[in-house]
């Protein structure tokens, strides 16, 4: 029987070859327009979480089982072509990196045509969405390759075409790791806009504690490869439960005037 209260609900557990599980039942939800955090240090397993539900585990040697349910629907009982005609428009992802996502060798509207074309057919007019995410809209700037941007102009353009069949969830993996602060901050309020106006879901995936707190409705704390608490955000980082989260939450930097 599938669940269809929640936009999403998994639990999964994964693992790379024959080495032992890197996720362990890993039970979580997401809902219709919902922020979940999802924190935790490297090697925790965050980013195994985000390939699980994207069912790209594969391609890095490891596989998934347990149940993903979107939509009503488990994705991990979907044949590869099937889950491709969701990956990208139901459920998207902005990985961390501009250099590491945007194939040098390819001008900026390449990329976004390239995205449209994978969903979509007949050409399209990207100019609402890269106006959603402040960048230019002119032929000069989609004429330019990624190295002639900037790294937050890069994050941007990632976020650009992860929205741009407007998807029921982003998945963001460390989307604000490589920005200067001032970059993170207007990044972060980016992600508030969309999902404030276009109702979208997103995981936000971090090891950043005061990003998270700033964004997510709720977090969900992840330590080796096991989920050990979730909770509203407020309530994780006023009242945490859990041994873990209240070494986390005692970790963020005071700044002396506040002591």
């Amino acid at each position: 029987m599938t669940e269809t209260r929640h936009l999403l609900s998994a639990d999964l557990t994964a693992q790379y070859g024959s080495g032992a599980p890197v996720l362990q039942g890993v039970r979580f939800d997401i809902d219709a327009g919902e922020v979940l955090g999802l924190v935790g240090q490297s090697g925790s397993g965050k980013s195994t979480v985000a390939l699980s539900m994207l069912r790209l585990l594969g391609f890095r040697g490891g596989r998934q089982s347990g149940r993903l349910v979107f939509e009503g629907v488990d994705l991990l009982s979907l044949r590869e072509r099937e889950m491709r005609e969701l990956r990208g428009r139901k459920i998207a992802f902005v990985p961390q990196s501009p250099a590491a996502a945007l194939n040098p060798l390819l001008r900026l509207g390449t990329h976004l045509q390239e995205a449209w074309r994978a969903h979509a057919r007949g050409e399209a007019s990207f100019d609402s969405v890269l106006e959603s995410v402040s960048l230019p809209h002119s032929k000069e700037f989609l004429s330019r390759y990624p190295g002639e941007i900037s790294v937050g102009q890069g994050q941007r353009f990632l976020i650009a075409m992860g929205i741009l069949h407007k998807p029921a969830l982003l998945i963001a993996d460390e989307p604000t790791s490589a920005l200067d602060v001032i970059t993170q901050a207007e990044v972060l309020e980016l992600f508030r806009k969309l999902n404030r106006e276009l109702r979208m879901a997103i995981l936000y995936i971090s090891h950043d504690l005061l990003s998270v707190a700033s964004l997510c409705h709720r977090v969900a704390i992840l330590e080796k490869g096991r989920l050990v608490e979730t909770g509203m955000t407020e309530q994780i980082f006023r009242a945490p439960e859990h041994e873990y989260t209240r070494k986390l939450v005692a970790a963020i930097p005071r700044h002396p005037w506040t002591l």
